[in-house]
């Protein structure tokens, strides 16, 4: 297929735009900047635009959609040719539900933790021998990009709640409908979108809405703003999780063991818990998990060992 990525530069969109093009697509992107690390990436794949900048010529008949980022805004030439033309815009979530209307979808929602709880998912799965597809919001170690998109029966999308494109102004979240689905708590984030703490927690109210009565609805019970959002929702299936208890020598203690970890941080700890309860709903042991995940060292910029 021809896909053309306006916004290319940004971080999920660049990582998405390098996955297609190793799939054996035609993908070619825009935009009026790009940095490091995207501007190598996408010069050594072949992907990097000939000019920066935006231009109505880069659109043709011949592209079977187009994937809108963010960054461009409403009235961009390159987005206003595809509508003429009537080929497909997808903001970036929505191309990744599309990809995933099969795959069991698991989603991992908050307000911080997100992704260092999707990469911990990751982490385990990978070494656990899982077939999956991922989006995550950082570059981790043992992953070659932010996401893969493949036809594995599994996707972990870390679900961001900002807009989703100029044109699909709405969060990110409520696009994926998740099988499973965890929210590491709420706190007030992204003003200049939502400009009061009641519309923010709104947006959670409405993921939760997404979900059909079988989803399995994983939150962090001893945030009291989440918790009151849950109980009102009447949501059946849902798990509560909090901290895991560990010693003074980074030793997590369950069950009466002890298992050793790499993370440092009680936060780190919570998010660890609501990993393991994910890897359990989908058929793992909570010892399975708690060994391969000691060799975890964290998400890049994440609390970062330098």
């Amino acid at each position: 297929m021809r896909i053309h990525l306006i916004a290319v530069g940004g971080a999920a969109m660049h990582n998405i735009a390098l996955d297609l093009n190793a799939a054996g697509h035609q993908v070619t992107g825009s935009d009026d900047e790009i940095y490091e690390p995207s501007l190598t990436r996408l010069k050594n794949s072949g992907i990097l635009p000939e000019f920066t900048g935006w231009s109505e010529d880069r659109i043709t008949k011949s592209i079977d959609f187009v994937i809108l980022g963010m960054h461009a805004k409403a009235d961009n030439p390159e987005l206003l040719k595809a509508l003429e033309l009537k080929i497909p815009v997808y903001s970036y979530p929505e191309f990744i539900y599309r990809h995933s209307i099969n795959k069991k979808r698991i989603v991992i929602a908050g307000s911080h933790g997100k992704t260092t709880t999707t990469a911990m998912i990751l982490h385990v799965l990978k070494k656990k021998g899982v077939d999956f597809d991922y989006l995550v919001g950082a570059q981790l170690e043992g992953f070659d990009r932010m996401v893969k998109l493949s036809d594995a029966p599994l996707i972990i999308i870390e679900g961001d709640e900002y807009l989703s494109s100029p044109i699909d102004r709405v969060p990110k979240i409520h696009h994926y409908k998740p099988h499973i689905a965890v929210i590491t708590g709420i706190a007030w984030d992204h003003m200049n979108v939502f400009p009061t703490f009641d519309i923010y927690k709104d947006q959670f109210r409405i993921f939760i809405k997404t979900m059909d009565e079988e989803c399995i609805l994983i939150y962090y019970n001893q945030d009291n703003v989440l918790k009151g959002i849950i109980q009102n929702s009447n949501h059946k299936n849902s798990i509560p999780y909090s901290n895991l208890e560990v010693n003074g020598d980074k030793m997590v203690i369950l069950n009466g063991n002890e298992f050793p970890v790499s993370i440092i941080g009680i936060h780190n700890l919570r998010n660890m818990n609501a990993a393991m309860l994910v890897c359990k709903s989908l058929g793992m042991t909570e010892n399975e998990f708690l060994v391969a995940i000691k060799d975890f060292a964290g998400a890049n910029k994440r609390l970062q060992k330098l």
